[in-house]
């Protein structure tokens, strides 16, 4: 009967000493192959933590859990990815106050998502924010139109930071309440002041089909201008 407390096979298993170099190297590779790839996933995938964190949390997860339930795993080996990654992550964070370059590679920078009650399409499809999914976060700041935001921004841990115009400044804006924003139309009824549905640029606008002066779109939902109640 195998004894439990058989300290080669507990520690290392039946390998030899120097595949802990390899371990090490492995690590290295695998940390930076993650890395990598949540920089590539972008801010929706990785929202409210940084990508640097996720990393971190996903390295640590798999090192810590293989030599809990494999017997085949090495204690040795798990250590040596933890110290690996500690060593990483060091690294890392060292470079990020280092270099300007390689922070704003790996962090990012904050984006400019709405200027004036209006997208700033180009920083926007940028993003890979939806805009029904944006939609939801403004209406969670009991935000009803964009004719009440002076400037939202994408920050760089994916979260929505937004600054208000006040009530004597609101215009009119896009409506994001989903029953007024459902009544879109390429048709305009009346005479009024209307926003286009993708660009959120407000024009007044004559019983006809306008075309956007801004994005050169032709849908339209009638803008209005009520002001934030919170």
């Amino acid at each position: 009967m195998k004894d439990i407390f058989e300290w080669d096979r507990l520690l290392f298993n039946g390998l030899p000493w120097f595949f802990v170099a390899e371990v090490a190297f492995r690590t290295v590779i695998m940390f930076i192959v993650v890395l990598i790839t949540l920089k590539f996933t972008g801010k929706r995938g990785v929202k409210q933590l940084s990508v640097f964190e996720v990393v971190i949390i996903i390295s640590l997860g798999s090192a810590a859990g293989d030599p809990m339930f494999y017997e085949d795993v090495g204690l040795i080996p798990a250590i040596t990815v933890f110290c690996i990654i500690l060593l990483m992550y060091r690294a890392v964070t060292w470079l990020l106050g280092k270099s300007k370059r390689f922070e704003n590679f790996m962090e990012g920078t904050a984006k400019c998502i709405i200027e004036d009650g209006q997208f700033s399409i180009h920083t926007f499809q940028k993003e890979d924010l939806a805009q029904d999914e944006f939609f939801a976060e403004l209406r969670l700041k009991s935000i009803e139109h964009l004719g009440q935001v002076r400037n939202a921004y994408m920050e760089t841990n994916g979260a929505i930071s937004v600054f208000f115009y006040k009530d004597e400044d609101v215009k009119h804006g896009l409506p994001i309440r989903p029953q007024l924003f459902a009544m879109k139309s390429k048709t305009i009824p009346k005479s009024g002041i209307y926003a286009c549905t993708f660009c959120a640029n407000t024009q007044h606008l004559e019983p006809t089909e306008g075309t956007c002066t801004v994005c050169k779109r032709n849908e339209w939902v009638h803008a209005i201008i009520t002001k934030r109640v919170v």
